[in-house]
C-alpha cells in the first residue's frame, strides 16, 4: 500500500533549504517564512538608523520587496549576516536620499577599504559580519569624507553600483552616461577612494 507523501511545510525547512527552493521555484510563501523568521533582526537594524518607528517599518517592507528579485538571482550562504548588512545598506541609502538636496551630503559605505569594494561588487552580498563590526569610527568617517570629495559623477556611479546594486547598463540609463564613462567613473572612483584612505592619518586599519 502506497501513501502519498505530505508536502514539506516551509516552516519545517532551514534557511538554506528555503533559499534554495525559492531560487528554483520562486514561491513567495517560502521567502515570506524566511523573512518572517528574521524580521525582528531586520527591524532592529532599521530602527537604529531610521526614526520614527513607522519609517523603520516602511524600510522593512521595502527590503522585502527588493529581496523578491535579489534572492532569485543570487546565492547566499550566511543569510542572517547577509540580511543584516543588506538592511543596513538599505537604510543608509534612504538616509543618503534624504540628504540629496544638500550637495555635501555624506555617503557611508561599510567596506573595510576601497580595494575590497571590487570583490563586494562582484558578489553583491555581505561579507563577514564580525569583520564589519571591527571597523573603527575613524575609518568610517574617513570613508565618508573621501566619498564626499569625489567628483559628482564618480560618487553617483559608486552609489548606484554598490548601494543600489545597479549594473553598468542601469547606471548608464539612470545617469545618461555612456557605458565607457560609467566604467571609467567606477574605476577612477575606487582608485581615488583607495588613495584617500591610504593617506588619511585617522583611517588606521
Amino acid at each position: 500500500m502506497f501513501f502519498k507523501r505530505r508536502p514539506t511545510s516551509p516552516h519545517e525547512l532551514s534557511d538554506q533549504e528555503l533559499l534554495t527552493r525559492y531560487r528554483l521555484d520562486g514561491a513567495v510563501a517560502d521567502l515570506g517564512v524566511l523573512y518572517e523568521r528574521h524580521m525582528p533582526l531586520v527591524f532592529a537594524v532599521c530602527r537604529k538608523y531610521l526614526r520614527p518607528d513607522e519609517d523603520a517599518q516602511d524600510a522593512v517592507m521595502q527590503l522585502f520587496e527588493k529581496l523578491l528579485d535579489t534572492l532569485r538571482r543570487h546565492e547566499v550562504e550566511n543569510f542572517p549576516a547577509w540580511l543584516q548588512t543588506t538592511a543596513r545598506n538599505h537604510c543608509l541609502m534612504i538616509l543618503r536620499a534624504r540628504q540629496r538636496a544638500g550637495p555635501e551630503g555624506a555617503l557611508v559605505l561599510h567596506f573595510p577599504d576601497a580595494a575590497d569594494m571590487e570583490s563586494a561588487g562582484v558578489l553583491h552580498q555581505a561579507g563577514d559580519a564580525t569583520e564589519e563590526q571591527d571597523l573603527t569610527e575613524a575609518r568610517l568617517q574617513a570613508l565618508e569624507h573621501a566619498l564626499a570629495d569625489l567628483p559628482a559623477g564618480q560618487r553617483r556611479c559608486l552609489e548606484l553600483f554598490y548601494l543600489e546594486k545597479k549594473c553598468y547598463r542601469d547606471i548608464a540609463d539612470l545617469t545618461g552616461f555612456d557605458l565607457g564613462l560609467v566604467k571609467s567613473h567606477l574605476q577612477n572612483g575606487k582608485r581615488n577612494l583607495k588613495r584617500y584612505l591610504d593617506s588619511a592619518p585617522n583611517a588606521a586599519r
